[in-house]
C-alpha cells in the first residue's frame, strides 16, 4: 500500500459534488447545497447538491428517454459488455484514490475499504459484463403446430437507493446486473456517502456509457428517495437500508404505479459457537472481526454471539483479550483494526443501546464509550456485553455499530430457538466439528446465508438476500438478474 500516496490524498481538496443527470454534472435546481462532514475529524470535507423533487424527476425522465430510444438496451450484448469491462478497468486503475475518498467520506478503515469498495465494485461489474452474452431465452416444449418462446427483456428504468456503508460494493451489486440487463438507472446515494459513487459514475461516462443511462441524484432520502419511489416512470426499485425506510418505499409503490420493490433491510445475525468448534482460537478472531471491523457497520455483522455454556466464560475471556488488542483509530492508517462510526447521529444511537443494557444490569465486559474525542471524529470502543437476555432490545434490534451481545445456550434446540427469535433473517454462522449438526443448523436457522466454521467471505457466485423482515430478492450471483429482466412469452401458431 502506497503510504505516501495515502497521505497526499488525505489532504487533497475535494471539489463540490454535483448531480449527474443526462450525462452532465449539474447543481440542484434551486442551487441548494449540503455539507459533507467527515467522520474522521467532524469537519466539513466538501459540499454536495441538495437534490429536489425536480432534480429527481429530471433524472427519471432522462433515464426513461435513454431506455425508450434503445441507446443502451438496444445495443448488442457484446457492445454493452465492452463498455462495462472498460468501466471496471477504470475503477480498478483508480482504486486507491477511490478508497481514500471513501474513507474520508464514511470512515471505513483503509485496508477493508480498498478491497471491499473499489476492488469489489470493479469485480462485480466485470462479473456481470461477462454474463451479458450468456443469458439465453427459452424454447417451450409444444406440439408440432405451435412454437413457444420465452424472451428475457430489461424491465426499463431502475431506481436504486443505497446505504452509507460500503456504497461502492453495494452500489455495484445493483448497477452491475441492472446495466448488464440493459436497464437505465437513477441512483440515490446516502447523504453521508455519495462522493465515490459520483466518481465512478463519471468513470462510466469515460468508458462509453451513453448519456442518461446512469443518473445520480444526491440529497435527502425524504426528498430525493421519496420522489424516485413515487415516480410513475420507475419500473423497479431496489434498496438497501433500514426497515422503516423499506416500509415507506412499499407504500410509495402502492400509491404510484405498483413498481416492484426489492429490499435488503439488515439483520441481527447470530454467530453460534459450539464447544466442539474445530478451532476456538480462530472462532475468537473471526467473531471479533465479524462484528468490529468497519465499526460494526456491516449488514451481515455477527452482532449476536451465542456460545455453548460449557465454554462460555473461557471463550468470552479470550474474545475480550483479542478485542483489547484491536486498534481503533485513524481509518487511513493501515494498522487500524476498526475505523470511525459514520456520523454523530449513529454514534449517539450506538451509545444509547449500551446505556440501556447497562441500566438493565448487563455486564459491559469491555468498551461501551466514545473514544478519541479529541480528534473531533466519531469513534467508539469495540463493546462486548454479556448476560444479555434474548428478549433485550440489544438482542433483537439492529445497532449497526461495534456492539456485541453475548448469550449462552445449553443445547442445539435452545441455540436454534434463540437464533430465530428476532424479526430478522439475513445471515448466521455455526461453529462445529459435527457435520450432521452443521447441516441440521443450516436447515433450521431462518437466514438467507448460513456460514459454517467461518463468518463472511462468500463471493459473487452465491446470492445474498434475507428472509422475514430482512427483505426480499437477491443481490450477487446470476440470481440478481431476476430483478432486472422481465419474461415475455411469444406463442406462435405454425
Amino acid at each position: 500500500m502506497d503510504l505516501s500516496r495515502i497521505e497526499e490524498l488525505r489532504n487533497a481538496d475535494v471539489p463540490p459534488a454535483r448531480h449527474l443527470i443526462d450525462g452532465a454534472f449539474v447543481i440542484a435546481s434551486d442551487g441548494a447545497e449540503m455539507e459533507v462532514i467527515s467522520p474522521l475529524d467532524g469537519k466539513v470535507l466538501t459540499t454536495m447538491a441538495r437534490g429536489t423533487q425536480v432534480d429527481a424527476e429530471a433524472a427519471v425522465a432522462a433515464a426513461r428517454r435513454a431506455f425508450d430510444d434503445g441507446r443502451w438496451a438496444g445495443l448488442p450484448p457484446a457492445a454493452r459488455k465492452k463498455v462495462l469491462l472498460k468501466w471496471a478497468d477504470l475503477i480498478e486503475a483508480q482504486a486507491l484514490d477511490l478508497a481514500v475518498l471513501g474513507v474520508r467520506d464514511n470512515g471505513t478503515e483503509i485496508g477493508m475499504a480498498l478491497k471491499a469498495e473499489p476492488m469489489s465494485a470493479a469485480g462485480t461489474i466485470r462479473y456481470y459484463a461477462e454474463v451479458i452474452d450468456k443469458v439465453y431465452g427459452e424454447i417451450a416444449p409444444t406440439g408440432a403446430d405451435a412454437l413457444g418462446l420465452v424472451h428475457r427483456e430489461p424491465v426499463g428504468v431502475v431506481g436504486a437507493i443505497v446505504p452509507w456503508n460500503f456504497p461502492l460494493m453495494i452500489g455495484a451489486w445493483k448497477l452491475g446486473p441492472a446495466l448488464a440487463a440493459g436497464c437505465s438507472v437513477v441512483l440515490k446515494p446516502a447523504e453521508t456517502a455519495s462522493l465515490t459513487l459520483l466518481r465512478i459514475a463519471e468513470l462510466a461516462l469515460q468508458a462509453g456509457l451513453p448519456d442518461g443511462v446512469l443518473n445520480v441524484v444526491t440529497g435527502e432520502g425524504a426528498v430525493v428517495g421519496a420522489a424516485i419511489a413515487e415516480s410513475m416512470d420507475v419500473d423497479v426499485l431496489v434498496f438497501t437500508g433500514s426497515g422503516a425506510t423499506g416500509r415507506r418505499l412499499l407504500k410509495a409503490s402502492a400509491r404510484s404505479n405498483l413498481k416492484r420493490v426489492y429490499l435488503e433491510l439488515g439483520g441481527k445475525s447470530p454467530n453460534i459457537v459450539f464447544a466442539d468448534a474445530p478451532d476456538l482460537k480462530e472462532a475468537v478472531k473471526v467473531s471479533a472481526n465479524g462484528i468490529f471491523r468497519n465499526a460494526g457497520q456491516v449488514c451481515v455483522a455477527g452482532s449476536r454471539l451465542l456460545v455453548e455454556r460449557s465454554i462460555h466464560d473461557a471463550f468470552v475471556e479470550d474474545l475480550t483479550e483479542f478485542v483489547r488488542n484491536m486498534k481503533v483509530g485513524d481509518p487511513l492508517d493501515p494498522a487500524t483494526s476498526a475505523g470511525a462510526v459514520n456520523s454523530l447521529r449513529q454514534l449517539e444511537q450506538n451509545l444509547g443501546f449500551v446505556a440501556e443494557a447497562r441500566s438493565l444490569g448487563r455486564d459491559i465486559r469491555i468498551g461501551g464509550a466514545r473514544t478519541l474525542q479529541d480528534t473531533g471524529g466519531y469513534f467508539m470502543e469495540p463493546t462486548i456485553v454479556t448476560g444479555v437476555d434474548p428478549a433485550d432490545r440489544l438482542a433483537r434490534e439492529e445497532v449497526f455499530g461495534p456492539v456485541l451481545a453475548v448469550i449462552p445456550f445449553e443445547s442445539e434446540e435452545e441455540a436454534v430457538a434463540i437464533a430465530n427469535s428476532t424479526d430478522y433473517g439475513l445471515a448466521a454462522a455455526v461453529w462445529t466439528s459435527n457435520l450432521s449438526r452443521a447441516h441440521r443448523m443450516i436447515r433450521r436457522i431462518k437466514a438467507g446465508i448460513v456460514h459454517v466454521n467461518t463468518y463472511g467471505g462468500s463471493d459473487m457466485s452465491v446470492p445474498l438476500g434475507g428472509v422475514k423482515q430482512s427483505g426480499n430478492g437477491h443481490d450477487k450471483s446470476l440470481h440478481a438478474f431476476d430483478k432486472y429482466l422481465d419474461l415475455k412469452t411469444a406463442w406462435i401458431k405454425l
